[in-house]
């Protein structure tokens, strides 16, 4: 299990093209999707995210107004206070979490989540292997890019490449 951040970059951006080819070998045959997720929970199980956080780091997060109400009253104060204090708008006008220059997401604090008793969803499901939207399958543009930085994913793509038996 490969959980070297340096390397997991520099092999997730060399994997880059064979991870494109995966998705689409996956994306065009017919899978049980049960063996995915065995092999997910396996590499989630013997990875701490909480020890990692570089997805806090070179993500954004996109909020819901749920997230919102939820993380205001975790914080004790007004939602519009919350939105103008730590939030900023994205490209395609989404609510996003607000990030510092340095550290990455707002509530970041060397690898602890401030608040992590009231986390957004999306950062509770991350990275998305076994809770998201679809299947997995449909979710598998995520999976290139998040191969380059969080070691969950690096690995289960690799798993799931010997699973199917994926030619490299």
């Amino acid at each position: 299990m490969n959980t070297d951040l340096v390397q997991i970059r520099r092999l997730g951006e060399q994997k880059r093209d064979e991870n494109l080819r995966f998705r689409k070998y996956l994306k065009t045959r017919e899978w049980v999707e049960r063996q995915f997720r065995k092999a997910a929970e396996e590499v989630q199980d013997q990875i701490d995210c909480q020890a990692c956080a570089e997805c806090c780091r070179v993500t954004e997060v996109e909020i819901t107004e749920r997230d919102v109400e939820k993380l205001a009253k975790f914080l004790g104060i007004g939602k519009s206070d919350f939105v103008k204090q730590y939030t900023s708008t994205g490209e395609n006008s989404e609510t996003i979490l607000a990030r510092t220059k340095t550290e990455g997401c707002v509530f970041l604090s060397g690898n602890e989540c401030t608040v992590y008793e009231a986390r957004p969803a999306n950062c509770e499901r991350f990275p998305h292997l076994l809770k998201g939207a679809g299947s997995l399958q449909s979710r598998m543009w995520q999976f290139v890019d998040r191969a380059t930085y969080c070691p969950i994913v690096y690995n289960w793509m690799e798993a799931a490449k010997d699973l199917t038996k994926f030619r490299r």
